[in-house]
């Protein structure tokens, strides 16, 4: 099944010709930016479309994972860098506040979401992969905060996600150089999940989206949302938001055959309902 982004809507049965081509099958949605004569910078047409997708994600119950990754040879460049000083303030204010919904809906999608990078990931693109829940690299990737560069400052929520990754010291030093850093060296400053030789890529990202995808997605989103909390809660509300959550999923048709699929040595087919 493939959908289409036109103008931010999505139609069911048609291949994708605008800025973000998007593909439904097997349980995963994938999402493909689509400006490869742009390094993939960000357009209007692509943000509206992504979140019209990641919407449609959320409910839709027969998509389990989602993947994001670039046409041509790189992830995102992130902001065109051909419309800036172009635009006034009310227009950049308009225009950050589509990112930020853009980046809450991410966030707020209740099923995992993996970022695929090749080649650039820099400013908004590289905060866009930080929204995701696992980003994998390939190993010729570059990352850069590269706002520092024009004269502006992080948007796309770098400023929250990243000093939360590295700590505040590294975090400034990325945005204030302005610097690319390469797969491995995000690899261990616990920026990225993996790091693959350009040829297994693919294969590697596929592999992942279709392991996710066989699991327990509503266990999943329960996940995400428990350990995306856990950075502004304490302990104690975290541990109570487990007890809760846990009560819940003793009684699903899923705990139950994962249980039973133990016991019997096998793989369990989790059909994610309750």
């Amino acid at each position: 099944m493939k959908l289409k982004c036109d103008k931010g809507a999505i139609e069911m049965g048609k291949e994708s010709t605008d800025h973000l081509l998007i593909n439904v099958e097997d349980g995963i949605m994938q999402l493909t930016l689509n400006r490869p004569n742009s390094l993939n910078a960000f357009s209007p047409e692509m943000i509206i479309g992504l979140k019209e997708a990641i919407k449609k994600a959320g409910s839709d119950e027969s998509i389990r994972v989602v993947t994001l990754s670039g046409a041509g040879r790189s992830f995102t460049a992130g902001g065109d860098v051909k419309t800036m000083g172009t635009v006034g303030a009310l227009e950049t204010y308009e225009h950050i506040g589509e990112l930020n919904e853009l980046i809450l809906s991410i966030k707020n999608l209740e099923k995992p979401i993996i970022a695929c990078v090749h080649g650039f990931a820099a400013g908004a693109g590289f905060n866009l992969a930080l929204a995701c829940d696992i980003i994998l690299a390939a190993e010729e990737s570059k990352f850069a905060m590269s706002f520092s560069q024009v004269g502006l400052v992080s948007d796309g929520g770098g400023s929250y996600f990243l000093p939360k990754l590295i700590g505040p010291y590294l975090a400034k030093e990325l945005l204030f150089s302005a610097e690319p850093i390469s797969a491995d060296r995000a690899h261990t400053l616990g920026i990225i999940n993996h790091v693959y030789p350009v040829h297994a890529f693919e294969r590697e990202c596929t592999a992942l989206a279709v392991r996710i995808a066989n699991g327990p997605s509503t266990t999943f989103g329960f996940i995400k949302k428990l350990v995306d909390q856990s950075l502004t809660s304490n302990l104690e509300t975290i541990l109570e938001q487990e007890r809760i959550t846990q009560a819940t999923l003793v009684s699903t048709e899923d705990h139950k055959e994962g249980v039973q699929a133990f016991k019997e040595k096998r793989k369990p087919n989790f059909r994610n309902t309750n």
